[in-house]
């Protein structure tokens, strides 16, 4: 049996079978990784952050991320993990004097060349384009080649002197294994920092804790010298608003018999009354006769105010 154009199909064409798995270019998965940032897919360009899994971001991307709290917030699991701009550490790349970057034609008939890295590792020089393993140190954000880091042993960065330990090394783009160590790592460090800190006390307790406090405290004394009343004559026009309420409170109890039979001591007099104020002090408050207004001088709408008796 023949098609239209008398060709005789075969079997692999007429009968389907299982299908091949599809591989992954390694070239072009080292090239997403090493390249791209892990969240945007966009070309990675300074500054360039990482997390403490060794993922590989650009640092807008995450501050955009970050800031973006709408519900319709697409879930990304390479950073559902970081939770502020504390997860994540600026890197501290060495260029590539060799890399030329993006320059040439780009019509398509440019070879790029994958081999060729924009950093390099400041004590080696091994190029940062996935073929070596490469580590960043979570103190100082300084990046090393794996190799850099074993072969020259010592317990502080080569580039800024910054001491470091073991667990402050991430692996950059790391295997499933170096991924789930560094998973454990952080979820460790993250629930030591829950513990050490403190825990804050609720807003009552503090009242309550200043109250007492206030009520130990040894009161001023009633002695006043001659000091204290020279510094209150000088002080008496930023006190105008507290000699007001004291006049005034004055001036109730001594109308009200409740006040003057629950009084310890004598009741205040009212300022007005007080022979040895001068009438200039006398004049500052508004129950002197100066600064009441006349019938003539007052306006015919008043809005009543404690101003205005």
């Amino acid at each position: 049996m023949g098609c239209d154009g008398g060709t005789i199909p075969k079997r692999h064409e007429l009968v389907k079978g299982p299908r091949k798995v599809e591989k992954v270019d390694k070239n072009a998965e080292l090239v997403a990784q090493w390249y791209y940032c892990t969240l945007s897919q966009e070309k990675l360009s300074r500054p360039i952050v990482a997390c403490e899994l060794g993922r590989l971001y650009n640092k807008d991307a995450i501050i955009e991320f970050l800031l973006d709290k709408s519900s319709e917030k697409a879930i990304v699991e390479a950073a559902s993990h970081i939770k502020s701009m504390k997860n994540v550490i600026e890197l501290n790349l060495t260029d590539n004097p060799a890399w030329n970057g993006d320059k040439g034609n780009t019509k398509g008939d440019k070879y790029d060349d994958l081999q060729s890295a924009r950093f390099i590792c400041p004590i080696v020089g091994l190029e940062m384009n996935g073929r070596h393993r490469f580590c960043f140190l979570r103190n100082c954000g300084c990046v090393f080649s794996e190799r850099a880091l074993k072969e020259i042993k010592t317990e502080a960065c080569h580039r800024c002197a910054v001491p470091f330990q073991d667990d402050d090394v991430i692996v950059l783009n790391g295997t499933k294994e170096d991924v789930q160590v560094l998973k454990t790592r952080m979820e460790d460090r993250r629930l030591k920092s829950k513990l050490g800190k403190k825990p804050r006390k609720p807003k009552g307790a503090e009242t309550v804790v200043k109250s007492d406090a206030v009520e130990d405290s040894p009161g001023p004394s009633k002695a006043y010298t001659e000091k204290d009343a020279t510094s209150m004559n000088s002080g008496e026009k930023r006190s105008i608003a507290f000699c007001k309420g004291a006049a005034v409170e004055g001036s109730t109890l001594s109308s009200s018999g409740k006040g003057s039979k629950n009084a310890p001591g004598p009741l205040k007099r009212s300022i007005i009354n007080q022979e040895e104020k001068s009438e200039v002090y006398k004049s500052i408050f508004t129950s002197h006769s100066s600064a009441k207004r006349s019938k003539e001088e007052s306006s015919n709408w008043i809005t009543h105010t404690a101003y205005y008796f």
